[in-house]
């Protein structure tokens, strides 16, 4: 069953692109290898293409994963994801929306770690 963002322990975006051909096994994998996470976890863990327009999610859900799909309809219309190729990052369930909705998870420049912390 779906869940609201709100219900999961974290959010974890994997940083730079991902080569969506992976299916739930290589994702998987990628979790635990790469970025030393466990995958059957009450998280929600999202990757995104190298054009940046087309995301995947995994879940696990008690007895099996749940792969979600995102293409983005039109052209030029692009995720703002996170460069940083070496990590997972950890996310809010409003950084989430933020990017669902095509806006930047970084603050702005200028922005003190506090500000940018009471802002999302």
């Amino acid at each position: 069953m779906l869940r609201g963002p709100e219900s999961f322990d974290s959010i974890y975006v994997a940083c730079g692109p991902t080569d969506l051909r992976k299916n739930v096994d290589g994702l998987t994998i990628l979790i635990k290898q790469s970025f030393n996470l466990d995958p059957f976890s009450n998280s929600l863990f999202l990757f995104c293409n190298r054009a940046r327009n087309r995301l995947k999610g995994i879940i696990w859900d008690k007895n099996g994963f749940i792969m979600l799909y995102k293409r983005l309809d039109g052209s030029g219309a692009r995720y703002l994801w996170p460069a940083d190729e070496t990590q997972a990052r950890g996310i809010t369930s409003r950084q989430l929306a933020l990017l669902l909705d095509g806006f930047s998870i970084d603050p702005p420049k200028g922005f003190s770690e506090v500000t940018a912390r009471d802002f999302y």
